[in-house]
């Protein structure tokens, strides 16, 4: 509002309200201001926090999933190592076992072979 606007503005209030009512009502009107002003402040405050906590919200599901994926990663690592280490051990098994018939039929010869001497 320009400077000519307030004066039309205070004009006609003089006029309609006269000059013992206009203090009291300029004192109303900046109160209901001030209330108004105090209203939207606190408006755009909550919806700043808002805005925060759901930026909270947003970069806690990303470290959240991070964590996960990560966590995930892990156990199929260890889980291979794992399967590894399993294959190996029948591996060795199987080795150490294909030998170990070999002596046992060998030490079964041999016993056969007593039995039909005896």
């Amino acid at each position: 509002m320009s400077m000519g606007e307030i004066i039309i503005i205070l004009i006609v209030a003089i006029l309609v309200l006269g000059p013992e009512k206009l203090p009291s009502t300029i004192a109303q009107f900046v109160k209901i201001f001030k209330a108004i002003k105090k209203n939207i402040d606190d408006a755009k405050n909550a919806i700043e926090k808002e805005i925060h906590i759901n930026e909270l919200k947003s970069e806690a599901q990303k470290y959240k999933d991070e964590f996960t994926q990560t966590n995930e990663n892990i156990r199929k690592k260890l889980s291979f190592e794992e399967f590894d280490e399993l294959k190996k051990e029948i591996l060795d098994h199987n080795a150490n076992s294909a030998n170990k018939p070999e002596k046992n039929d060998t030490n079964a010869k041999s016993t056969l072979m007593e039995k039909e001497n005896v």
